[in-house]
């Protein structure tokens, strides 16, 4: 990609992720996967015919489903949505009415109600945060002095805490003192910070989009590191990697 897409993802603006694609250059790219469509160029799918942004809201729509069940199905950390407020929201989405609902799930139509005003409160809380983080970015661009940049958190990632406060600097320091010239891992970082860079580092050694055989992954990590199986743990384990129930196709999350 060239692109850190994860970077890419938590700069988009509100209406970029609305869409599941950004426009920079000549391009039209999916903000998920990172897969790009050149504006002037058509594309075929099929016995149909498309020009390049209507492309990419097809690929968006059949590779990673809607955008709205997307974004639910991120990790609570970022959404900040419950578990039975994402089942609301997806029934909201359905159209459904809240008498409709409450037969759904058991619960009195007052409950469906009193959950939608929280959200809509929620709604309005977001607002005034998204608004002073702007004025903030605002004040900070007439100093001088920058803060250091930190390193876009994985949309995939299983928790979100202080471990991921992490800058470039440190990232580019932990990479330089624990691979090789060759990338080779040298040794296995106890700390949570350098685990997950040296996890996110390693993940660039597989292909988005890509399913693989338990065979694969093993040879792949084995040639990094010795303990493949420690390695691919890890990378189950925070969320870079799922697997199938059998262990049978691995592949990097999106």
């Amino acid at each position: 990609m060239g692109l850190n897409q994860d970077k890419v993802f938590w700069n988009a603006s509100i209406e970029e992720i609305k869409k599941g694609y950004y426009f920079k250059g000549d391009s039209y790219t999916c903000l998920i996967c990172g897969e790009e469509f050149v504006k002037g160029i058509i594309y075929k799918k099929g016995d149909t015919f498309y020009e390049a942004e209507k492309y990419a809201k097809i690929h968006v729509l059949e590779e990673h489903g809607t955008i709205f069940e997307y974004l639910l199905n991120m990790n609570k950390s970022f959404t900040g949505i419950s578990d039975i407020q994402k089942t609301m929201l997806l029934s909201f989405g359905e159209g459904l009415k809240d008498k409709e609902i409450a037969k759904e799930m058991s619960l009195s139509p007052s409950t469906i109600r009193n959950h939608r005003f929280k959200l809509k409160e929620k709604e309005k809380q977001a607002k005034i945060f998204l608004a002073i983080m702007a004025l903030l970015d605002e004040s900070k661009g007439n100093k001088e002095e920058e803060e250091e940049e930190l390193v876009s958190i994985h949309k995939t990632a299983t928790m979100v805490d202080e471990r991921y406060s992490i800058t470039e600097k440190e990232k580019e320091n932990t990479i330089k003192n624990y691979f090789d010239h060759s990338g080779k891992l040298k040794d296995m970082p106890s700390k949570e910070k350098k685990k997950i860079i040296v996890l996110g580092y390693i993940t660039n050694n597989f292909n988005k989009g890509k399913t693989y055989t338990e065979k694969e992954i093993n040879r792949i990590l084995g040639r990094i590191y010795e303990d493949y199986a420690i390695l691919r743990r890890y990378l189950i384990e925070y969320g870079f990697m799922d697997r199938t129930k059998d262990c049978l196709s691995y592949w990097v999350k999106e």
